[in-house]
């Protein structure tokens, strides 16, 4: 988990950023592990806690709907959004109608200096003019995560800080499917089947 930047830059040279291949099918629901909470800031002001879910019948504070089904990037680094947009513009595309499927983009944010509160704002000020998707249907909602997330990563094994890492996550916050680095087409005919099949579950 303390790995460097050169380490992870060795990876990439041999792999590009696919440090395992995506799942070709939805993970059962027994063997599905829960997304661990993240805090994330949208530049608009707003807030919010990862995953946004149900627990049995009672529905996230934050929430007054949970989306059946969630789509969550992760990037570390600027370099890596290029291979989180590979996922999420496809995804976007499939999906523009859908309102209950939510897409959320998060830029992770470790720097001590970025996370201090007048930077902080600052920063998600500069980041306002950020574009969303579809006003009506699926929106593509950029959000920040900052401070220390060493203990997130070690939840979901996440090493190498230069790739990027996508979540399918069910209604209850459960990750049902996850790739990583440049979508391949097959990958990313896997994520759209298995957000299809998912948001039909009752």
């Amino acid at each position: 988990m303390s790995r460097g930047y050169f380490a992870d830059m060795s990876d990439l040279k041999k792999h590009g950023g696919k440090v395992a291949m995506a799942n070709k099918i939805v993970i059962p629901a027994m063997a599905a592990v829960k997304f661990p909470n993240l805090d994330v800031s949208f530049p608009d002001g707003r807030t919010l806690k990862l995953p946004v879910c149900a627990s049995g019948d009672v529905v996230d504070a934050d929430k007054s709907t949970v989306p059946k089904v969630s789509v969550v990037c992760l990037t570390f680094r600027a370099n890596s959004q290029a291979m989180v947009d590979s996922w999420s513009i496809p995804f976007l595309e499939a999906f523009s109608d859908s309102k209950n499927i939510h897409l959320y983009e998060v830029s992770m944010i470790d720097s001590w200096l970025l996370s201090l509160k007048p930077v902080k704002w600052m920063l998600l000020k500069i980041m306002r003019k950020s574009k969303d998707g579809g006003k009506n249907g699926l929106q593509r909602q950029i959000a920040y995560s900052f401070g220390d997330h060493y203990y997130f990563r070690k939840e979901l094994k996440i090493l190498n800080l230069l790739t990027g890492y996508v979540f399918l996550l069910d209604k209850f916050g459960r990750i049902r499917w996850q790739g990583f680095g440049l979508a391949t087409p097959e990958e990313l005919s896997s994520l759209l089947s298995c957000t299809s099949l998912l948001s039909e579950d009752k």
